[in-house]
């Protein structure tokens, strides 16, 4: 599965993006979905994941509440919606994907396709 991840940008803190992630190559529905993020400096970071059905999500508890993931197998897309930014979200958030699993969502070392990141900066 090939992952081409759009939407980010720079926006002023309080505000809202829409990042999308478009799959193709392969069958979206054997595939959970998450976001990741890495800022400067630091490690890559779990944000948000989603099961292949969109039936169960997780989120990192830094945007629970704010952020919200969701999925369109009939358009091979997974969303991720960005409300109430913060300075500290700026980062290059990338999506991943993985073979369907009954795993955590949240484990970086489980997800074997990833997209090329979209920049998200939000000022003060």
């Amino acid at each position: 599965v090939q992952l081409q991840a759009s939407g980010g940008g720079l926006v002023q803190a309080g505000g809202s993006l829409r990042l999308s992630c478009a799959a193709s190559g392969g069958t979206f529905r054997t595939v959970d979905m998450a976001w990741f993020r890495q800022a400067p400096g630091k490690e890559r970071e779990f944000v948000a994941g989603i099961t292949w059905s969109g039936s169960i999500t997780n989120y990192a508890d830094s945007v629970k509440g704010r952020f919200t993931i969701s999925r369109d197998n009939a358009k091979n897309t997974v969303y991720l919606q960005m409300n109430s930014l913060r300075p500290e979200d700026t980062a290059v958030y990338y999506c991943a994907a993985r073979l369907r699993s009954s795993g955590r969502l949240d484990r970086v070392d489980d997800y074997n396709n990833w997209g090329q990141g979209t920049l998200v900066t939000v000022s003060s």
